[in-house]
């Protein structure tokens, strides 16, 4: 696949969306699916898997702690092995990028090792996402992690002894991740954990790792009260027959969800999960997408989406429990009638970058009527302002939201009027991106 350029214009629809779209492996299961099989006493074979740089900086990370991940040309295929070779090595350098799943899970795996000395490290970004609670939680069950720069945040040298067990007290207010890393390792302790969550928690994530856990042959952790979960040691992972199919991602999908309310027509999501039925929570941005006007079905298939008749509405929605999902709602309420409040998102303006003040930033920039709050937005539609670059701030999500909103024919004759600046962010999560978008807006996905 070419390079993308540095500022990427936009060409919008002028024909109805159709197709089938093809939908990368989810991100959120290939890392964790990753971290477990790496834990597994036996080869691991992973389908459907994500390839892109979130799960490539974890699978390189894997193979820097000795054990063997061999992936398929595509990269949708992984092979783990050699798990009984991991951590013989005396010390390790680990670099996770912008990744924040990575960063999370390497730095509880890398503090339940039994020994070494493991120095974790990203990007600038990296540097200044939240890393604290899970350091204190993992401190508490006995694990020796230093932080050389600033307490709480990347860098970290961690010094591997095991991990002891007993009660901890964690926050998971700023990411669910700090609690998955937690439950993910708690099995390895030497004896049984308990975790006291001390702030609000987003269940569906975490609801997604307890679920594979089970999967992988671990009994689930028994939440004894609202706030306090138990976990047992128990022996090494193994998913039955040795496999685990990861499911296409939910929140890419909310991209080409939303597209047919841009550019009319209908989609089928392959593949994809409805609302419920798998593991993933942002599927229930779909139901969000219904109340616009979204018309949504589940079949065979996957999912399929289509256009209702009529200018879609805008809504009210609390966005706390699937938020990777709300800007793909907030770029597009320009083209809804009336008002969208979109509330529940304060933690994300801690992820790749402020998404809260981000997204109010750009969407101002295109004529947009903007209310912000610490933990909400509310947009008014005026009338789109063209010839404008879209910042993406080096985040994935911000380029996708915007590209389908381009994707709306603004002067009614395929003209862009809307450039994305960086757009080869992408490749974080969902690295042909662009190209699966050009193929709908030509016609050469299958119908």
């Amino acid at each position: 696949m070419p390079p993308l350029p540095d500022r990427l214009p936009i060409p919008p629809f002028v024909r109805l969306a159709r197709g089938a779209v093809r939908l990368p492996g989810s991100k959120s299961l290939t890392n964790r699916a990753l971290l477990l099989a790496a834990l597994s006493r036996g080869p691991v074979t992973l389908t459907g898997a994500l390839a892109s740089d979130d799960t490539h900086l974890m699978a390189e990370a894997l193979r820097r702690l000795g054990v063997q991940v061999d992936a398929a040309p595509d990269g949708s295929t992984l092979r783990i092995s050699g798990q009984e070779k991991a951590f013989q090595g005396s010390e390790a350098d680990l670099f996770v990028g912008l990744a924040g799943t990575a960063a999370r899970f390497l730095t509880a795996l890398c503090a339940a090792a039994p020994q070494g000395v493991y120095r974790l490290d990203g990007v600038p970004q990296m540097r200044r996402r939240p890393m604290l609670p899970l350091i204190r939680a993992l401190r508490q069950l006995g694990a020796d992690i230093r932080c050389p720069t600033e307490e709480g945040f990347f860098p970290l040298e961690i010094h591997a002894r095991g991990l002891a067990g007993g009660r901890v007290e964690l926050d998971p207010s700023e990411s669910s991740q700090l609690l998955s890393a937690l439950l993910m390792v708690a099995p390895l302790a030497r004896g049984a954990v308990e975790i006291q969550l001390t702030g609000g928690l987003r269940r569906p994530f975490v609801e997604m790792t307890a679920a594979l856990l089970a999967r992988f042959g671990q009994p689930p952790p028994v939440w004894n009260a609202a706030d306090l979960i138990a976990i047992q040691p128990h022996a090494r992972y193994a998913p039955p027959g040795g496999t685990y199919a990861i499911e296409p991602d939910a929140t890419a999908a909310s991209y080409f969800a939303a597209l047919p309310l841009v550019a009319g027509g209908t989609l089928e999501l392959a593949g994809l999960q409805p609302p419920g039925q798998g593991l993933q929570g942002d599927t229930r941005f779909l139901g969000v997408l219904e109340k616009c006007g979204l018309q949504v079905a589940s079949t065979s298939a996957g999912v399929r989406v289509g256009a209702s008749p009529g200018r879609a509405s805008g809504v009210r929605a609390d966005f706390s429990a699937f938020s990777d999902t709300f800007l793909t709602l907030a770029a597009i309420a320009p083209l809804l009638s009336g008002p969208t409040r979109i509330e529940g998102i304060a933690h994300t303006r801690k992820q790749e970058t402020d998404r809260v003040a981000g997204m109010a930033r750009e969407l101002r920039r295109l004529g947009q009527e903007v209310s912000e709050e610490q933990g909400a937005l509310q947009i008014t539609p005026r009338p789109l302002r063209p010839d404008q670059t879209i910042e993406t701030y080096g985040d994935h999500r911000f380029a996708m939201s915007f590209a389908i909103l381009g994707c709306h024919d603004l002067w009614g004759d395929g003209r862009p009027w809307l450039t994305l600046a960086d757009p080869g962010c992408c490749a974080k999560t969902f690295p042909s991106f662009f190209a699966v978008l050009e193929e709908l807006r030509t016609g050469s996905l299958p119908s």
